[in-house]
């Protein structure tokens, strides 16, 4: 598969998790791109894109993983949440690389092999799983490094169907 990019999407702080596919899975990079909250969003956006396009410039990502959007009750934060997005989604197809995206519950099973652990839970395993020294700071690093953990899950488990003929999940 090569490498894959997790992303948790945010205007304030955009985290993401860069892993090798191979076994164990190997943390190449992670971090947050940070936009200043007194500058306007078109800008914000565009720092974004900017930073996000250098990222899979350097890594070449066979693929993009990020969670579902799933806000109930703050809508402002779900529209910001939506239009870091898609910036995500227009890097991510401008370079023709396929975005695939799971749910909440769906990363916790990959990951914690339960769809309601908490986040201290989902950090530790993220530690553990990627055999790191310390849980990655800030949390949406944690965050898109989980995401990218249950992308490469997936495709081990929709790859091993595939050769058995039983077909894919997705």
């Amino acid at each position: 598969m090569g490498t894959v990019i997790g992303v948790d999407p945010g205007t304030a702080l955009l985290g993401y998790g860069v892993i090798e596919d191979c076994e164990p899975p190997r943390p190449l990079a992670y971090g947050v791109v940070a936009t200043q909250p007194d500058r306007p969003m078109a800008e914000r956006l565009l720092q974004l894109y900017r930073e996000l396009d250098q990222l899979f410039q350097r890594y070449c990502p066979a693929a993009v993983a990020i969670e579902q959007l799933f806000f109930a009750r703050n809508v402002t934060t779900a529209l910001a949440v939506g239009q870091a997005r898609g910036v995500v989604l227009l890097v991510s197809a401008q370079r023709g690389i396929p975005v695939v995206e799971y749910k909440p519950a769906e990363v916790k099973h990959a990951v914690a092999g339960y769809g309601r652990a908490t986040k201290a839970q989902m950090q530790e395993m993220v530690r553990l799983l990627l055999d790191l020294p310390v849980v990655p700071q800030p949390d949406d690093a944690a965050d898109a490094l989980a995401v990218a953990l249950c992308h490469l899950q997936m495709s081990r488990f929709e790859r091993r169907l595939e050769e058995r003929g039983g077909g894919g999940l997705r």
